[in-house]
């Protein structure tokens, strides 16, 4: 996932000019972790992602997912223990950057979990690799995060180049679609998907026509004549869920009544108390993450159980993304390993099943399993339908 208000400009220059200077921290050259009250180690491990802004629910669940592996982790563990330490980035590639180098030359972290957004990830990347930290982002989908040869750097999910292709594909089988319409944001996480979409539409013969909204705007009735006069078999957002809210509501007002469909910036309950219940019914949501929804598959129910003992709610989005990159470093700590260097070494030979999905990472830090979900909006309610290779639409 890309965040909304990433600017990157002049950024990247000066996440890269905090590099300069930065000792190595965590390697095997300096210390890892203090000796608290019981005699045992302390490991701090990072989690940085917008937990207070505007795009803070799409990283609450994975935080907690997150620290729900930490807390089991010490349950059991007497001669290490871990301290997640939360940076709050507020999805801002400055603000990131900021607290990256705090999290390096003052916390002495030895991994993070995150950077949730790609703006940010881009950014923090040459802090982490310069220290050599190890990463694992549960949300982060810009391809091109992959192909700047960091070793440090890896992510639990799927990149976009994955999930539009795969959402398209599903929706030209499920609804036999020869029209398409593709509308986006204009901003960076959701031109791109659309584009992703929009060439596999072309790719399968769907014709397609396209248009784009101001995220902030309120009053989309050109869009909505658009798409009216398109008439398609099938509408895709790229975009975030309170845009669509308001899209989708105006679209059916209306009159168009073609399945409408969007990625993982919309799969969240927002998304129908944007759009109201009836106009968000069956709308069409893809994801490169498992939220189990209330699931009986034994190891996500399991998950889930603990998950709302602890927090009082149900596991949601990257929830389990999070307490899959969690796990990793921490089963690196249980083999032994408690230096960054060492455990970077460790998760790059890691294969396990996860919560979310089997755990392996390719030699340029991207999970080996792409495995992208389907949900859809039933009376109400964000409901799971299976990965595109079993959902169906009902």
């Amino acid at each position: 996932m890309r965040s909304t208000i990433a600017r990157l400009g002049g950024v990247v220059a000066a996440g890269t000019a905090l590099v300069l200077g930065l000792a190595a921290c965590g390697t095997e050259e300096s210390p890892t972790g203090a000796q608290n009250g019981d005699g045992a180690t302390t490991l701090k491990i990072g989690f940085m992602g917008d937990l207070t802004g505007a795009n803070s629910a799409l990283m609450i669940p994975p935080s907690q997912g997150a620290q729900l592996a930490v807390d089991e982790f010490n349950a059991k563990s007497t001669n290490v223990k871990v301290e997640m330490v939360k940076y709050d980035s507020q999805g801002n590639p400055d603000q990131a950057v900021t607290q990256a180098q705090k999290a390096v030359t003052e916390d002495k972290i030895v991994a993070l979990v995150g950077p949730g957004f790609s703006g940010e990830s881009r950014n923090v990347g040459p802090i982490l690799e310069q220290a050599k930290i190890p990463s694992i982002s549960a949300s982060a989908t810009n391809p091109a995060l992959a192909d700047n040869g960091w070793k440090f750097w890896h992510r639990v999910v799927a990149n976009d180049d994955v999930q539009g292709p795969a959402v398209a594909d599903f929706l030209v089988q499920a609804k036999s679609a020869k029209k398409a319409f593709v509308v986006d944001d204009a901003q960076e996480y959701g031109a791109g998907l659309g584009d992703a979409v929009a060439k596999e539409f072309e790719a399968k013969g769907v014709k397609v026509e396209r248009d784009k909204i101001d995220p902030e705007g309120s009053d989309y009735s050109s869009t909505v004549t658009k798409v009216k006069a398109a008439s398609p078999d099938v509408i895709f957002f790229g975009g975030y869920y309170a845009p669509l809210g308001r899209l989708l509501k105006q679209l059916r007002d209306g009159g168009v009544t073609a399945v409408v469909s969007s990625g993982d910036g919309s799969v969240d309950k927002a998304l129908v108390e944007g759009a109201g219940k009836a106009a968000a019914e069956d709308a069409v949501l893809g994801c490169p993450c498992l939220i189990p929804f209330g699931s009986d598959v034994p190891e996500l129910k399991a998950f889930s159980d603990k998950y709302k003992a602890k927090f009082g709610g149900d596991p949601l989005i990257y929830a389990t993304e999070g307490y899959d990159a969690m796990t990793s470093f921490l089963n690196a700590i249980e083999a032994g390993n408690t230096t960054s260097e060492k455990i970077n070494e460790y998760i790059s030979t890691i294969d396990f099943k996860g919560v979310s999905k089997q755990i392996k990472f390719n030699p340029n830090g991207e999970i080996a399993a792409s495995v992208i979900h389907i949900y859809q909006v039933k009376d109400g309610n964000v409901t799971w339908l299976g990965d595109t290779s079993q959902a169906q639409l009902s």
